[in-house]
């Protein structure tokens, strides 16, 4: 049997480590809010964005213009921008993007192309610099924001931005952990450039938002809405060309729509340490009710044996 007080000592330990994992949950669980209403807010300016684009688009048809995140040319060199946290504690979120990336990289080499990779996060970039033997890596990012802002998008597309303009690549992937619900996260793979303005407004698109119920946090899931933004009037005149237009308006796109992967990776992330840690928790306070129930056993084997000493003592 264990010694007494090496049982009583793992229970104290078990408990603070339990009002640790309780703290982190909680914090999660705040953020992860935070992250939400920063993603609705940006809503407008893309949706905005977006009726601008869909009208050059539109007073274009007939026309050809010169745009060169709109051009498609020969695949050669692919960039997979790959979006990991710079923490851990957040079950599979870090390792289901780097296994996503390790495939897709795989994936591209086996057609015949020539992949290399962007990394944001330091568990992306750990993991991939301590094998820079096998993968190519063009740049890295860390220490963003818990919760994305547009100067953090607008560092990492300009970056890119240029490699793509000077013909170092010919197409940007990005890899980010698309948020679903507050258990439920899955890593997809989107093409970022060259640019595809269509299908800008989803309406498949889907609003989770956070409520209180008996003390207890729950999603309620709705469809949200596509493009709320009225078309702009068909007889309305731009100073500029439509060329020029473009040539300023898509690179505000391709930096709005990096945000909200930035965004959705984030509050996937924080979605995941919240339920790591509850979990954590959970299982806490299991393990303490097992010592406990170890200790009281080993405390009553221990009484049970010093009556018997006594007894025995007595007799003889």
């Amino acid at each position: 049997m264990a010694n007494l007080k090496d049982i009583r000592d793992r229970i104290v330990s078990v408990k603070n480590t339990r009002k640790i994992t309780e703290a982190m949950r909680l914090v999660a669980a705040a953020k992860v809010r935070r992250a939400q209403e920063q993603v609705l807010r940006s809503r407008p300016f893309a949706d905005r964005l977006a009726r601008v684009l869909e009208n050059i688009q539109t007073r274009m048809r007939f026309e050809i213009a010169d745009a060169p995140l709109l051009k498609s040319r020969d695949v050669s060199s692919i960039t997979l921008l790959a979006v990991t946290g710079d923490r851990g504690l957040c079950g599979g979120y870090n390792s289901n993007i780097i296994k996503r990336t390790e495939q897709r990289y795989a994936e591209l080499q086996g057609q015949g192309f020539n992949p290399d990779l962007v990394l944001i996060g330091k568990k992306a970039i750990t993991y991939f610099q301590n094998r820079k033997n096998q993968y190519t890596i063009r740049a890295c990012f860390k220490d963003l924001e818990q919760v994305p802002t547009a100067q953090d998008a607008e560092s990492i597309t300009t970056e890119i931005l240029a490699e793509f303009l000077s013909a170092s690549t010919d197409r940007v992937e990005v890899i980010y952990t698309k948020f679903i619900n507050l258990v439920s996260c899955n890593p997809v793979v989107q093409t970022l450039l060259p640019l595809d303005p269509q299908g800008i407004a989803d309406a498949e698109d889907e609003i989770f938002r956070l409520t209180t119920k008996d003390s207890r946090l729950t999603i309620e899931k709705g469809s949200g809405p596509g493009n709320q933004q009225p078309s702009l009037p068909s007889d309305i005149i731009f100073e500029q060309s439509p060329e020029q237009l473009l040539n300023a308006l898509l690179p505000l796109y391709l930096q709005n729509q990096l945000l909200r992967a930035l965004q959705e990776s984030a509050a996937s992330e924080l979605a995941s340490r919240m339920t790591a840690m509850n979990n954590a928790s959970d299982n806490a306070k299991e393990l303490a009710k097992t010592l406990t129930l170890d200790y009281n056993k080993a405390r009553q084997a221990a009484i049970t044996q010093e009556i018997l000493e006594v007894v025995g003592g007595s007799m003889s």
